[in-house]
């Protein structure tokens, strides 16, 4: 049962929003938000790593397509699902009610529904459906509450990530008709049939697949989406798109992709791993010379999702929990860094970091949490990002130094992009625009001190995620490692 909560819950909630049209919608959504949250948490303190099947919802849907409603949760998942769950409650806590209506928070919690869906479908034809529905509510709160150019900006967006999306589709129904007997999107059929596959086909399907991923997450040169979209979004709507939803293309790659056609990884894994690196190292240069504070994070998230897709595809132990564990750190540091911007955006009315300085003697508990969630970017030991840095990079150098030393330049570059911004917004004489800078208000306390307080404890004992998520990453690479043994 409480699988099935975590994920029509939200879809409830919203439905809800959305006859009675409560005037104390964010309230509502709130609170819908902290009961998932709750239901989350009853889940993992359930859970076993060891044996995860209790979870399993396995109901027919279409049955005479061999669909079913398969969900499921391992390690992986789980911590996915817990991201989610933890960080929309700050999303929706986070936002004011100027202009704000039921309908936003809906299509919030619309979302949510969608992005637990993802992460916990096991049947090929419900995850492409739950893929799809999450792109219809950050659409529209791109294009009815989002800036300047927001219709240009979010068509784009959408275009993008609907045409690499039916690439996967066509893979999937491929796939579904080499399926041995009464055909099926289940998953594990679905593995076996991809398996069974020629290396050409592998390869074809491999990038299929990998299109639609890349698109998502984004990795060059698939990217080109991202940053207008990032800018141009309300900032929740940021926040929904860069802290999670580009999980979706990661957690792709490593549930689906990597199992499904291995062959297909193993010859052609290489070039996305090239492709995830000159991402990183073109992101980064292009955050060093960014003026706008909300556009450098953009990129500088392009180079962070680079390296974690460059990790996976080392096909390593090492690199694929590096992956998870940087998933989850990306998604609290980033949430942190686009409500710094619009906290300073709120007092300042510009992101333009010339414009600022000498926010720190006005406001010092708001500079203090700022840099601590900064070095959780920068990959700083004893914060939550040096963990899965860490080790991704050693992945990669294992895979080829070369590609390991291309890719630790990020951890520097990103130093400088990082600290520029802090310097010059925080640190130095104020502005006109910083003069009145007021402190932290209690609302504000309450979203970024927590997220401070996550980053420092992932750092300092990430131990449970690694258990979490190992025996999940043990099995998928069994898969893989069994089949490419295989066929040598």
């Amino acid at each position: 049962m409480l699988t099935l909560f975590i994920i029509f819950w939200p879809f409830f909630a919203a439905l809800l929003l959305f006859l009675f049209r409560p005037q104390n919608a964010k309230g509502f959504a709130f609170l819908a938000s902290l009961l998932e949250l709750a239901a989350s948490f009853a889940v993992a303190y359930l859970f076993d790593p060891s044996n995860s099947s209790s979870f399993d919802v396995n109901v027919p849907w279409i049955d005479k397509l061999g669909v079913s409603f398969s969900v499921g949760l391992d390690g992986i998942s789980l911590l996915l699902v817990l991201l989610t769950t933890v960080l929309v409650p700050f999303i929706i806590y986070a936002g004011t009610n100027e202009n704000k209506s039921h309908t936003f928070y809906g299509l919030i919690l619309l979302m949510q529904m969608a992005l637990v869906g993802v992460f916990m479908a096991r049947d090929g034809f419900l995850f492409y459906t739950f893929w799809e529905l999450a792109l219809i509510p950050i659409y529209f709160i791109c294009l009815l509450w989002g800036g300047e150019n927001r219709a240009k900006v979010t068509f784009k967006f959408f275009v993008y990530t609907l045409a690499g999306s039916l690439f996967m589709l066509v893979g999937l129904i491929y796939l579904y008709y080499q399926t041995e007997g009464t055909h099926s999107f289940d998953i594990q059929k679905l593995y076996k049939a991809g398996q069974s596959l020629s290396l050409v086909e592998q390869s074809y399907l491999f990038w299929a697949f990998f299109l639609a991923f890349a698109i998502k997450m984004p990795v060059f040169p698939f990217h080109t989406w991202q940053p207008d979209t990032y800018t141009t979004a309300p900032f929740q709507g940021t926040m929904l798109l860069s802290a999670i939803m580009l999980k979706m293309g990661i957690y792709g790659l490593i549930r689906w992709l990597l199992p499904m056609v291995p062959l297909g990884v193993a010859e052609w894994g290489y070039t996305a791993i090239v492709l995830s690196v000159i991402g990183i190292l073109y992101a980064s240069f292009i955050a060093i010379v960014q003026k706008d504070m909300k556009r450098l994070i953009a990129y500088s998230s392009i180079a962070h999702v680079g390296l974690i897709s460059a990790g996976v595809f080392t096909l390593s132990k090492i690199g694929i929990q590096g992956a998870v564990i940087q998933m989850i750190s990306h998604g609290v540091v980033v949430f942190g860094l686009f409500y710094i911007v619009e906290v300073i955006h709120s007092r300042t009315k510009t992101n333009v970091m010339s414009d600022l300085g000498g926010i720190r003697s006005k406001a010092p508990a708001f500079a203090s949490v700022f840099l601590i969630i900064l070095l959780g970017s920068i990959a700083l030991p004893f914060t939550s990002g040096f963990v899965g840095e860490f080790l991704l990079i050693n992945s990669l150098v294992n895979y080829k130094l070369v590609i390991g030393a291309l890719a630790a330049v990020s951890t520097i570059l990103g130093a400088v992009y990082m600290l520029r911004a802090f310097q010059q917004s925080i640190l130095g004489e104020e502005s006109s625009k910083t003069s009145t800078f007021a402190e932290l208000t209690t609302q504000e306390k309450i979203v970024l001190y927590p997220i401070a307080i996550i980053v420092l404890v992932i750092g300092i004992y990430p131990a449970p995620l690694l258990a979490l998520s190992e025996p999940a990453v043990d099995q998928l690479l069994m898969i893989v490692s069994d089949y490419l043994a295989s066929v040598k």
